[in-house]
């Protein structure tokens, strides 16, 4: 490369690299940021755990353009470094991870962002594309026809990217098992909910038919109805509550988690059928108490796992 030419690049590499710089430590309102953990006394964060894959499928969402630029803003120094110095891949993609390691450590301590093992990830990746790109089109005499193929290599490896991504993804997503009638637990005291022959009635103009359960009370006295569901993890739990058409305005439900009111709804807050999806992310038992004319039905659970499980 002449000299002139060496110089412009040189440059280009420079101001490039400050562009990324100030994206890394002030753009996205990080100053304000870091002035607040630093009046709130808020400790430094390191996450060494990948959290997501690196790059999926195309969507219209911040999140994955975020994504999307955490790769292509470092293609560009795969491309220059090599060009500047003649390394090989190892010695190139050694310094790049050191250098990112670094600037992953420095956010942190200047409360400027924090240290977040998947950003390395993404920045290596990209850096690697580059790298492939520079061999493909620009390690040696240079082309437009070597210049069109390094551009349809990055877009190649892009996509295998997603693709990859997208198969951790579905091995590591956690996906919600069948929905599983709550009286089916094995350990149950108290009172026994309705399962056989479950009545219809009308709320707000709306015929119900359940199909697993049917809680009720007994006349004015409540009805406690407790599950131990045995320590699991990652719950959604379900149910449909109301007063019938039919029926005196009055009662209420409590549902507790491990002895913590998740809900609690009397008269005063009904308003026709009422359907309840609540996440837990601990739960080993389970108590439901229904008072009044109120009517809980189809109650259920079920546990989000990976496919492995």
């Amino acid at each position: 490369m002449e000299g002139k030419s060496r110089k412009i690049l040189f440059v280009a590499t420079i101001l490039y690299a400050i562009l990324i710089l100030y994206f890394i430590f002030f753009a996205f309102n990080r100053i304000d940021g870091a002035i607040y953990q630093i009046t709130s006394k808020v400790g430094y964060t390191f996450m060494f755990i990948p959290e997501y894959p690196p790059l999926t499928f195309p969507k219209l969402t911040f999140g994955w353009i975020y994504a999307f630029g955490n790769i292509a803003a470092f293609i560009p120094f795969g491309i220059l470094i090599p060009l500047l110095y003649r390394v090989s891949f190892r010695k190139f993609i050694s310094l790049f991870v050191l250098s990112i390691l670094f600037l992953e450590t420095m956010q942190t301590l200047t409360y400027l962002g924090s240290f977040d093992i998947d950003d390395v990830i993404s920045n290596t990746l990209g850096a690697a594309i580059g790298f492939y790109a520079y061999k493909v089109g620009f390690s040696s005499k240079i082309t437009y026809k070597k210049l069109i193929v390094s551009t349809l290599s990055i877009c190649v490896l892009l996509i295998g990217v997603m693709v990859i991504s997208e198969t951790i993804n579905y091995v590591i997503e956690k996906k919600e098992s069948p929905i599983q009638a709550l009286n089916e637990v094995k350990e149950i005291t108290g009172s026994m909910p309705i399962t056989e022959n479950l009545p219809s009635f009308t709320m707000a103009g709306e015929k119900i038919e359940p199909k697993m359960n049917v809680y009720i009370s007994e006349g004015d006295k409540e009805k406690k109805y407790t599950y131990i569901l045995g320590k699991k993890k990652d719950v959604n739990f379900y149910a449909n509550f109301g007063i019938p058409d039919n029926e005196e305005f009055k009662g209420e439900v409590i549902i507790m988690a491990d002895g913590n009111v998740k809900l609690h709804n009397s008269e005063e807050y009904y308003t026709g059928v009422n359907s309840l999806s609540m996440p837990l992310d601990k739960v080993n038992e389970i108590t439901i108490i229904v008072s009044g004319n109120t009517k809980l039905w189809d109650v259920g659970f079920g546990e989000m796992k990976h496919l492995w499980e």
